[in-house]
């Protein structure tokens, strides 16, 4: 392993933070809607009832806030969606793009453009929900060509054996985003700064269009196009690399991708990680504040700690596989499944476990903690494994499956939204976490079984034929 910091560094940096924005804007809302629409207990909410937690004593009324809108679960389930609809739309189109016009361009659009976009949020949402809507579409839709445009780049990047230890850290960022924008927006929301909820679009959208000035300044879609490498670095990276082609106009494998059981394997790996991430991601702020009536500073705070225990887990977790793979004591296959299977059983678990906490809030805290934590392996594991099957076309698998994956993003809260639905109970969460861990099981093992990290022979592009021309 080549040591000290080189370009391919900083290039992760770069890209931990544009992440790390990119879901500030992306979370921003599960944390605003809160103080939005104010505390709501439900329509069948009473202090006697055994399905209900109590309020504390130590909670008084001025917890309770008054919101703007008047939005009900369904309603606000339809606009935590709404980002999703359009981030479903441009995974395929982002990492396609980033195959023929390079992942600098791509990238970094998809981090200023929605960002941009955010500071008209609290204009949309005062005008009307449905204007507020297409606006979350329309930041899904820019903001969808990131994650797979990512990948295209560190495939051409990061050696196999690194990406372990360096994309845990690299996607740790959407982690640190979501910390952040629970921690930080809570605190926004409850200030007078900027009148409160709007100061969370205004800040976090003025951060990320900033972040595109040294993202086009220092970045390069490959290794041999940056002019300020050094030749040991170059020339470690393109030792190391499975095999890349400078190609752009290369062919997309269409029938040999879909017809392929290890890309299969990656679809419904996608499905069942993302809806737990995204029911965790957009639902743990009306949980802790509907169920275990947190106010809204200590449940912006408190939402925040399990991304914060996710992060140290990702992080952690690659140095320790690093090591390993470094070593040769385990194969990049093993790397892979052992960090998913961990990452994805242990999560499921504790979802179950969540099942029955009822109203201990310390309990609850704790459990989801573990629930959300533990997803922080996955970065170790089937995230990568587009990169390690076909790093020719890394762009385009993740933005296949992770369009699978993006609609868990509108249907994970449309979900729950149906079934918490004037029902904030213990009963109707049961089911929210118990669907969760269900599908974190079956996925997870069908990933295990069949899963791999071997390079696929359609991966190898083929050679255009000329065809003669007349004499």
């Amino acid at each position: 392993m080549l040591n000290g910091w080189g370009a391919r560094h900083t290039m992760g940096l770069l890209v931990f933070l544009g992440l790390t924005l990119a879901y500030m804007i992306r979370t921003n809302l599960s944390i605003a809607i809160v103080a939005m629409v104010g505390t709501r207990t439900g329509a069948n909410d009473t202090r006697n009832n055994s399905d209900v937690c109590p309020v504390s004593n130590s909670v008084d009324d001025d917890n309770y806030v008054e919101g703007d809108f008047d939005w009900d679960e369904q309603t606000q389930g339809l606009i935590l969606g709404a980002f999703f609809w359009g981030y479903t739309v441009t995974n395929f189109a982002g990492g396609r793009a980033a195959e023929y016009l390079g992942g600098r361009l791509v990238v970094g659009l998809g981090v200023v453009v929605p960002s941009a976009l955010a500071l008209f949020s609290a204009l949309c949402a005062s005008v009307s929900k449905e204007l507020f809507i297409v606006l979350r579409v329309l930041q899904g839709m820019t903001q969808g060509v990131v994650y797979p445009a990512v990948h295209s780049m560190l495939a051409a990047w990061v050696p196999p054996h690194e990406r372990g230890s360096y994309c845990a850290i690299v996607f740790s960022g959407s982690s640190f985003g979501t910390i952040l924008a629970m921690s930080l927006g809570g605190w926004l929301c409850n200030t007078e700064f900027l009148g409160g909820w709007p100061s969370v679009f205004y800040v976090f959208g003025g951060l990320g269009v900033v972040w595109g000035l040294p993202w086009f300044l220092v970045t390069h879609n490959l290794p041999e196009q940056h002019p300020s490498i050094t030749s040991g670095e170059l020339s470690y990276i393109i030792t190391h690399r499975t095999y890349v082609s400078q190609r752009k106009t290369m062919s997309l494998p269409v029938r040999e991708i879909f017809t392929s059981l290890p890309f299969w394997t990656l679809m419904v790996m996608s499905l069942g990680y993302n809806f737990i991430f995204y029911t965790l991601l957009t639902e743990l702020p009306t949980y802790f504040s509907n169920i275990q009536h947190f106010d809204l500073i200590s449940n912006g705070v408190k939402s925040a700690v399990p991304y914060v225990v996710q992060l140290v887990a990702s992080v952690g977790w690659g140095a320790v596989v690093s090591v390993l793979a470094t070593r040769n004591l385990v194969t990049v296959a093993v790397v892979r499944k052992l960090s998913t299977g961990i990452g994805m059983y242990v999560s499921g678990a504790a979802l179950v476990a969540m099942m029955w906490v009822k109203c201990n809030s310390g309990v609850a805290m704790a459990v989801m903690c573990v629930a959300v934590g533990a997803l922080g392996m996955v970065y170790s594991g089937s995230i990568l494994s587009e990169q390690d099957i076909a790093p020719n076309f890394a762009g385009s698998l993740k933005g296949i499956t992770n369009t699978i994956g993006a609609a868990t993003g509108f249907l994970a809260p449309a979900v729950t939204g149906a079934i918490i639905k004037d029902n904030q109970t213990l009963s109707a969460w049961r089911a929210v976490f118990g669907l969760s861990a269900g599908l974190s099981f079956t996925c997870c093992t069908l990933y295990v079984l069949l899963g791999t990290d071997k390079v696929q022979p359609w991966n190898n592009p083929k050679p255009k034929v000329e065809k003669e021309s007349d004499p």
